[in-house]
């Protein structure tokens, strides 16, 4: 499903808008897992929040192509989408900041991992009489991190 049951333009509307609080509901509650250091907890969210936020994304993309699709709408309504609208964008604005954070210092843990098994990995030859000769594997190796958690 990705267009809305509804009828008529209000019918319409109160769909978007009750579509949009429950977005916006999602992911402050994803923000707030990330915030609270229990990301594996929001995994729990994507599922409902992908399939709504397919919707969403297919009915803004309509009624950009045919605005009447929401033109007899109840003002009040209409009011209501607005400030849902500006509370979802808000909530998304935070939710990616929580998420670059995240990224950010996963990332340099990775980082910081992948340095000191290579500092381990290197051990100085030297010269002179006890100098000893590598053998074995040098350079470097390969970690991967599975983006999905």
């Amino acid at each position: 499903m990705t267009e809305l049951a509804a009828g008529n333009p209000a019918e319409r509307a109160e769909g978007l808008l009750k579509l949009t609080r429950r977005l916006t509901d999602l992911i402050n509650e994803e923000t707030r897992l990330f915030q609270d250091r229990r990301p594996h907890d929001a995994l729990g969210l994507q599922d409902e929040k992908s399939q709504l936020a397919n919707i969403y994304r297919a009915e803004v993309a309509r009624a950009r192509k045919e605005p009447a699709r929401f033109s007899g709408a109840p003002a009040p309504i209409k009011q209501a989408l607005r400030d849902a609208t500006t509370s979802f964008h808000a909530s998304l604005a935070e939710n990616g900041r929580i998420v670059g954070a995240l990224k950010t210092v996963t990332e340099g843990v990775v980082k910081a991992i992948a340095d000191e098994a290579a500092r381990q990995r290197s051990t100085a030859g030297g010269y002179g009489p006890g100098a000893s000769q590598q053998t074995g594997r040098g350079g470097s190796f390969a970690i991967a991190v599975n983006r999905t958690a």
